[in-house]
Parts: C-alpha cells; structure tokens; sequence
C-alpha cells in the first residue's frame, strides 16, 4: 500500500429516522469530498423503517443493515466487514465533513507505520457553546478537546466520529468489541480506545495519527448543553474506562488519562482564574467532570472486582465482534 494510494471506504452508522436530516448531511459531505472515496457504506442498526428511507431517498451509498448484535460496535464491524476499501474512514451520522477531509486522512497513510489515521471534531452548537462549558471537556459531545495536539502527532487512540484505518488490521484484531460502547441512546463508549490498544498490542511500533487538517462539523443539539448530560456523559466515560482497564490494564488503558489530568486539568482551572477565562462556572464545571468521571470509574471498578469474585467475568465477557442480541436494560446515569 505504501507505494500507490489506498482505496478508501466511508462507513457511517445509524440507528434512528429521529436524525435523518443530520444523516443526509453526513452523505452529501462524503459524496462532495474533493477525493471522492471509492465507497460509502451506511450500515443501519435494526431499524427497518430507517433502512426503508435511506434506500429510497439517499443515492450513492450502499445501505447495510447491521449483521451483529444491537450497537455502534457491531454495525461498525458490519460496515467494515463488507467495505472493499484499503483503508475504512467511520463518521458519525450527525457530523459532517470538509471537503478535503478524505484527501487529508489518506496522505497519513504514506508512512507504511500508520494504522489509523483521526482528525479535528469541531462542534456545531444549535446553541451557543454555553459560558460554563469547558472546551477541555469537549469529548463529552464527541468532539476535539483542549489538550490534544495543536498539529499532527501521534495518539494513542482516535475519537469516533471521525477516524480511519487499514481495513486489514481492523480484521486481524477482531474488529470492535460488542461488549462495548454506544448503544442507541446509552452514553458508553470506550470501545475505539480498546480497539486501538489491541493495534497497538499487535504491531509494536506502529503509528496512530491526528491530523487535526481531516475536519469534521459535530452536531451537537441543545440537549446536550445541559448539566444533566453532561454529568451523565462523565460518568459513563468512567464506567467504559473500568471497562476497558479490566481488559487491557490500566498502564495502557489509562496513560492518556494520567497526562490529562495532571496537565489539562491544572491549567484549564488556572485559565479559569484569569479574566474572560470563565471564571468560577467553568472552573465548578472541570471539577464536577472530573468528580463523575471518577466516581463512574470507581462505580465499574467495583463491579467488576465483584463479578470476577463471582466468577462471572470468564464466562460472560463478549470477544470482540460478538455479542448477545439482547436489548440491555437502561439503568441510573443512561442519558436520552
């Protein structure tokens, strides 16, 4: 692959006709691209009528219905199952991309090191960023944060709405875990930075790549300004990361997080104090996302001490690309 330009396919995930405007901008942004992809793939996750709409209305797009369990995880693996592409590029159904986003994930796939290749989530407020909202708390609505490189660098793992990888390596890893992240509405996640561990894990030395240049625009509605959401988010972030220490260990699993939270943190609170930094809110804010953070994490932490005490994890733990069917039952903290 390094010595020609890989194919690339655009596989985009949905599970809802609640977003379909957001979808069909999500598909006239990859169809616009200035280096058109070689396919876009729309898996849809066990929603007929959403697949009925999408064959009818959308054009240039194969629609797939997901072959797996209920979830991002196994509508992912479905779309890369099928996808021809060297390299499989994943949007989410409500961001956008600029126009040379393609062009700019595949020139990162020169160096024959690189698995994966992630660019710059900007959000697209219906509302104004709200004054207490920290930028470096923008992972909570699936976007960059303040604290990820300002310019191309390695990483250990790439955010969701807007990541890439060889196709191949995707497949010798077993592709995304069931057992993990977003189902439906249900805030989890976790399961791109497990993904990325296991490539890792695979090809010591190989290179994951930010490229802040391949942008894409994230919805994110007025529902998720609320305080509600946010702690909600947090604290499910702290659950998928026991998740994911649990099978990858925390020396891995919890590197980045260790760098955020001794430098991040320290200097967007100092940043706080200065005048139009956002003053006392945001401050009361960075500290309430870290609290719920880690009481999630703590909360997963122990229940998976006890389920292994039970002897429980062996026998019910899902491998990757597999999972029950099952819809799973909402509990406190899951967000609409």
């Amino acid at each position: 692959m390094s010595g020609s330009a890989p194919t690339l396919s655009v596989v985009i995930c949905a599970y809802t006709t609640d977003r379909w405007d957001d979808l069909a901008d999500a598909v006239r942004s990859v169809a616009a691209q200035r280096r058109p992809p070689d396919e876009t793939l729309l898996v849809v996750d066990h929603c007929p009528e959403l697949a009925r709409l999408a064959r009818t209305e959308l054009t240039g797009v194969r629609v797939l219905e997901n072959q797996q369990a209920r979830g991002l995880s196994g509508a992912r693996n479905t779309g890369t199952a099928a996808a021809r592409g060297d390299v499989v590029a994943y949007l989410d159904d409500d961001a956008a991309a600029e126009p040379d986003w393609a062009d700019h994930l595949l020139a990162g796939y020169r160096d024959p090191r690189v698995l994966g290749v992630g660019g710059l989530i900007r959000p697209r407020w219906d509302t104004a960023r709200p004054a207490w909202f920290p930028p470096e708390f923008d992972w909570v609505i699936g976007c960059s944060y303040r604290g990820l490189p300002p310019h191309e660098a390695p990483v250990r793992n790439l955010i969701g709405a807007n990541m890439s990888f060889r196709r191949a390596e995707v497949l010798a890893a077993g592709g995304f875990r069931a057992d993990l992240g977003r189902i439906g509405t249900r805030p989890l996640g976790c399961e791109e930075t497990d993904l990325c561990l296991r490539l890792a894990e695979r090809r010591p030395g190989a290179v994951l790549l930010y490229r802040p240049a391949a942008a894409v625009r994230h919805h994110v509605p007025a529902a998720r300004t609320r305080w509600a959401y946010f702690r909600a988010r947090c604290y499910a972030e702290g659950l998928s990361k026991a998740a994911v220490v649990r099978r990858r260990g925390a020396a891995a699993a919890l590197a980045s997080e260790r760098r955020y939270l001794r430098s991040t943190v320290p200097r967007a609170l100092a940043r706080c104090l200065r005048r139009g930094g956002g003053g006392p809110r945001r401050a009361g804010a960075l500290l309430t996302g870290v609290a719920w953070t880690a009481g999630g994490y703590a909360v997963g932490r122990l229940r998976g001490a006890r389920a292994a005490a039970g002897g429980r994890s062996g026998s019910t733990a899902a491998r990757p690309g597999r999972g029950p069917g099952r819809r799973p039952e909402r509990r406190p903290g899951d967000a609409s």
